[in-house]
């Protein structure tokens, strides 16, 4: 079993390509898009560019491709990255990250489909505290790069996913009724370390920009 995994840097589809190794899957190489609209429907962007230095601590070929990030237009870049990855490295899989949404998991299928790939969703609707203890449990190192949603803030920005910040996101839950796991875009994160880094990566420096109410966002720079 040889799969690519679709790539962002954050917690979920690094925790993936850590399940999808432990179920026995080659990680042939990560696949991450570039996007051009910080609010694309499909991908991360927070500090996007450093999944370069994550492919590189994973010892992992990273294939890169650039989109304008345009709705559903936008998956066309993203089949002409995983056709690359098939051709390049001969894959039968893509991994992916996606948690509970519909939106993500149902286009991604369809161009596995497309492709005669399988996909394997490993987080697909597990309980999100109980996902986020995992992600302790298996010491993912993991700081908060961009939060979106009342009643975030920008202190929020370069916190770490510990068990002070679950017990934080419980409380967010049943107050403002945000996802802990930040499945609706409330926050996005980004790897520090984790078992499949050969080194813990350092923050070397860091912007923080704010794009509107309750809208902040860190570029981050690791060494």
């Amino acid at each position: 079993m040889k799969c690519a995994v679709l790539f962002s840097g954050g917690k979920d589809s690094t925790y993936s390509a850590f399940l999808a190794k432990k179920a026995g899957y080659e990680l042939a190489c990560l696949i991450t898009l570039h996007s051009e609209n910080k609010e694309s429907y499909m991908f991360h962007t927070p500090s996007i560019e450093q999944t370069e230095k994550q492919a590189d601590v994973m010892n992992i070929s990273l294939l890169v491709e650039e989109t304008q990030g345009k709705k559903e237009e936008e998956l066309k870049d993203l089949e002409k990255a995983i056709k690359r990855a098939k051709e390049e490295y001969e894959i039968d899989t893509i991994v992916t990250g996606a948690l509970h949404s519909e939106y993500q998991a149902s286009r991604i299928q369809k161009i596995c489909d497309k492709l005669n790939l399988k996909c394997f969703n490993p987080l697909w609707h597990k309980d999100e505290i109980l996902y986020l203890k995992e992600l302790i449990k298996n010491n993912f190192e993991i700081i908060i790069v961009g939060v979106f949603a009342f009643p975030l803030t920008q202190s929020w920005l370069g916190k770490k996913i510990d068990k002070d910040f679950i017990t934080r996101a419980e409380d967010l839950k049943r107050k403002y009724n945000i996802h802990p796991a930040g499945e609706g875009g409330e926050f996005e994160t980004f790897v520090i370390n984790c078992p499949l880094f050969m080194r813990r990566l350092k923050v070397k420096s860091f912007k923080d920009f704010n794009e509107g109410e309750n809208s902040f966002r860190r570029e981050i720079k690791v060494e």
